[in-house]
């Protein structure tokens, strides 16, 4: 919801007002403070942290459900929390272009991503694991050829 709503409100306000040429991350934010002033351009930066720690957060879970769960291996909390925050702070600490790190974050999910998901309708897709629970084919087929929904 929160990477919906950045997208609705660049294109709209962004759009509207003639900057159809902001492409990065520092224009945007330095571009929504003259137009919608610095209450906007700060909660516009607490909505990039909050994308940011959801993905993290979504795919840390998707993968420990599937290990923890499934396969029986098991990694402490704070392992997997120092494991989703380090590339962050990486790239903070070595200056790198947020839009590009950005983008290449989100080629690294669309390969990493499908394989727990993959995993987990499989999983559920087997009776002898969910017993009456499991998923109907319809509801696997569906997920199976389902567009990913995991960019953000």
């Amino acid at each position: 919801m929160v990477n919906m709503a950045m997208l609705y409100m660049a294109a709209k306000v962004f759009n509207l007002t003639g900057h159809a040429d902001v492409a990065e991350i520092q224009t945007a934010y330095q571009t929504l403070t003259p137009l919608l002033g610095g209450g906007a351009a700060a909660i516009f930066l607490i909505s990039l942290i909050a994308s940011g720690i959801s993905s993290s957060h979504v795919g840390t879970m998707a993968g420990q459900v599937v290990m923890q769960g499934f396969v029986g291996f098991r990694i402490p909390v704070w392992i997997r929390r120092i494991a989703t925050m380090v590339p962050a702070l990486i790239a903070i600490a070595f200056g790198l272009d947020p839009t590009k790190t950005l983008v290449m974050s989100q080629v690294v999910l669309s390969f990493a991503l499908p394989i727990p998901v993959i995993t987990l309708i499989m999983f559920t897709s087997n009776r002898a694991l969910m017993g009456a629970l499991v998923n109907r084919r319809l509801t696997t087929i569906s997920r199976l050829s389902a567009p990913s929904s995991y960019s953000a």
